[in-house]
């Protein structure tokens, strides 16, 4: 019944999707999507838990504290969900010739990242990235050196042919991490890959995704999101399917109705949107002041102000603060039901049960999604990652710069907690590609940024 089940869904997604990320040439729009993975272990030690998501917690200061065109097409990736919904990664393909890595997909940072054949031990069992196996490698001699709280890291910037869902980008700039303190890539990932603007580039160079949607070769300029939920699944495994990121276009089998989209804060730089309203169990949390909320693929729960997250637990008898390495987090009840409503300036969007809770740490009590943000003064107030996206379809949208949420087809929905092996890297065949010419200009510190990335692909690789 599971496997006809599984299949079912599947050839009900196949249907709207091309797995091979090729071309279709049913539509006058080629459809372009990387399927994301995820890792989830059946068991956990609490003791790595505990430290993951202190790392989290800790990790925001550093993340947010201070062409020749082809023709226009659209694609998709597969994703591999990680760690039960701790983080999700997509493929991507490298040099010339063009060899295939797994990586975390992050719209909270601006860089790509791979690390290097030089790296040594220190960088894991991961597949490492060769440059002198590729005739298209140049190095650009600017040193990427970061310090962060337990260590350093360090390598340079250099240019390579990109391949991500049949879109390829010529001189993409991107790090090459050569030495680091310590082992951060969990076996496939091999790096990251930052989805958000131009402006926020440790390295000065310009995005991916930026390139192709700034230069017409998306045929809408914009990418979308859906993840998967394993987190309520008990026979979950180290890998499962994670979902999917539509490029240059969004995919209508995976969502119903129409998608609300919300204006960018100020100027492109994260994709930062104001929140209007908060609802727990029913009543409003006070926001008023510390309303501006980054939407953070990368960030796997929600950091919010500390009166905010306080006031949310108030809601739920029987909440504690947390103590030691879950200073900032909430213990409640597990058999608590906890219901929460987002709306950021239309239609209110629920977030499920099953992804308020962020672990189990006895029979009785479990860990909240909802976390105190240590950011501090000049920062966002709000950091709203994958315990609420899981939740709809999400848009990302190059012009005008704005988010967008759509609720979840059945489609989707089915594709949660689904016994199926995780899907393969999905490249695809190039069908636009570019060269960049110009590099970004840098919009903040490169010790500050490549920080965060480094912990956030630690915590999002190696949780549970």
């Amino acid at each position: 019944m599971i496997a006809s089940a599984y299949f079912t869904t599947l050839l009900l997604f196949l249907l709207f999707q091309d797995v091979s990320g090729a071309p279709t040439a049913s539509t006058p729009a080629v459809g372009r999507s990387i399927p994301l993975r995820r890792l989830s272990p059946s068991s956990q030690n609490l003791t790595l838990v505990a430290q993951r998501a202190k790392g989290q917690r800790d990790m925001l200061v550093a993340k947010y504290g201070g062409q020749s065109l082809g023709k226009r097409a659209t694609g998709y990736n597969l994703l591999v969900n990680q760690g039960i919904d701790t983080g999700y990664y997509g493929s991507i393909a490298i040099g010339t010739p063009p060899i295939s890595f797994d990586v975390i997909l992050d719209t909270g940072s601006s860089d790509l990242w791979l690390t290097s054949s030089a790296c040594g031990a220190v960088c894991g069992s991961s597949p490492t990235y060769d440059p002198t196996k590729s005739s298209s490698f140049q190095n650009l001699s600017m040193p990427f050196e970061i310090t962060y709280g337990s260590g350093a890291a360090a390598g340079y910037v250099a240019e390579e042919t990109v391949q991500m869902a049949g879109f390829s980008v010529q001189k993409q700039g991107f790090a090459v991490v050569n030495s680091l303190s310590s082992n951060f890539n969990q076996n496939p990932v091999s790096g990251l890959m930052g989805l958000a603007w131009a402006s926020l580039a440790s390295s000065g160079q310009t995005p991916f995704w930026e390139t192709l949607a700034s230069g017409g070769s998306f045929d809408s300029a914009l990418f979308g999101v859906q993840l998967t939920r394993y987190g309520n699944a008990s026979d979950a495994t180290e890998n499962e399917p994670g979902g999917v990121i539509d490029m240059g276009y969004t995919n209508s089998s995976l969502y119903s109705g129409s998608i609300e989209y919300y204006a960018i804060v100020g100027q492109p730089e994260f994709w930062e949107i104001n929140m209007n309203t908060l609802t727990v169990q029913g009543k409003s949390i006070d926001i008023a002041g510390m309303s501006s909320a980054i939407i953070d693929t990368g960030t796997t729960n929600i950091a919010g102000p500390a009166t905010a997250i306080a006031s949310i637990y108030a809601q739920i008898p029987g909440s504690q603060p947390g103590t030691g390495q879950w200073q900032g987090y909430y213990t409640y009840p597990c058999s608590t039901t906890v219901n929460v409503e987002f709306n950021f300036g239309g239609n209110s969007w629920s977030m499920s049960p099953a992804d308020f809770t962020h672990t189990q740490i006895s029979s009785t009590q479990c860990i909240g999604a909802f976390f105190v943000s240590t950011i501090g003064q000049g920062g966002p107030s709000w950091v709203v990652g994958d315990a609420f996206l899981k939740n709809v379809y999400s848009v990302f949208r190059y012009n005008p710069p704005s988010v967008g949420f759509a609720a979840l087809s059945t489609t989707a929905i089915a594709q949660n907690g689904i016994k199926a092996p995780p899907p393969s890297a999905t490249i695809g065949t190039v069908s636009a590609e570019v060269t960049n010419t110009g590099a970004a200009s840098s919009g903040r510190p490169l010790s500050t940024l490549l920080c965060f990335w480094l912990v956030s692909a630690s915590i999002a690789v190696m949780l549970l």
